[in-house]
């Protein structure tokens, strides 16, 4: 009797929520941390040297679109007593967000950070973040969430955005060229296996800049090494909803 040739087994692919709900439970692609993201940090202290850290102190409220386990909102109620909300897609990752900010004026949902938010009333919140998030939103979901963020921003408060950029991004490049999606500058990524949408920086302020005063962008280097693809390119940009 012949012998059956030997298949190697395959890891069975997840895919959107269920990528997610694996990394915060048993992890295997990304290397999630419990503590708050650098970026974050240095916002914070360029908000410090523009003498508005009021803006993250005391009562005063953030929210987090696609807040993760909570790390980034624990920093800032720990730091400065802040309160806030934070949303995000993943079940498992609210779960874990909800055992570790017992403590604090946090409350946290889970769902998608596409559509209306009618629990924020207008004008609520001092600061808004969306880290990574976004770019997981089709073109009518990013206006939408935009234009969210805008409503329940204060007068003078802050959108913190973090996102991929495509300028000079030799990643950008390939991903676009091997698996394009239906939109315009959006890929199929290639382990979550959901569209992801990249920006380029001209695309970006034009995107923000008829509603917010852009204060201060920073773009990551170190993505090419002798012609060669390193990281994926990173754009973090301050902006300020106007005060009138």
């Amino acid at each position: 009797m012949a012998k059956r040739p030997f298949i190697r087994k395959q890891k069975r692919k997840r895919h959107g929520v269920q990528f997610w709900d694996f990394e915060y439970t048993e992890g295997g692609h990304l290397k999630l941390s419990d503590a708050p993201a650098g970026d974050l940090l240095k916002f914070c202290r360029w908000l410090g040297r523009q003498k508005e850290a009021n803006t993250i102190i005391g009562s005063n409220s953030v929210v987090d679109f696609g807040c993760g386990n909570g790390r980034n909102l624990i920093y800032l109620a720990e730091t400065f007593g802040m309160k806030g909300i934070g949303f995000d897609i993943s079940q498992a990752a609210i779960k874990i967000a909800n055992q570790v900010s017992t403590q604090y004026d946090l409350r946290y949902e889970a769902r998608s950070i596409a559509g209306d938010f009618p629990t924020i009333p207008d004008g609520s919140q001092a600061l808004a973040l969306d880290m990574m998030s976004s770019h997981f939103l089709s073109k009518i979901e990013r206006v939408k969430l935009r234009d969210e963020i805008w409503r329940v921003l204060e007068p003078g408060g802050y959108l913190f955005m973090k996102t991929h950029l495509g300028d000079g991004d030799l990643h950008t490049r390939r991903l676009l060229a091997d698996a394009p999606a239906k939109e315009p500058q959006t890929y199929i990524h290639p382990v979550i296996g959901v569209p992801e949408y990249v920006y380029f920086e001209k695309d970006l302020l034009e995107f923000l800049q008829p509603h917010f005063e852009i204060c201060k962008v920073y773009r990551s280097h170190k993505h090419i090494s002798h012609g060669q693809a390193r990281k994926r390119r990173t754009v973090s940009l301050y902006a300020r909803k106007p005060l009138w």
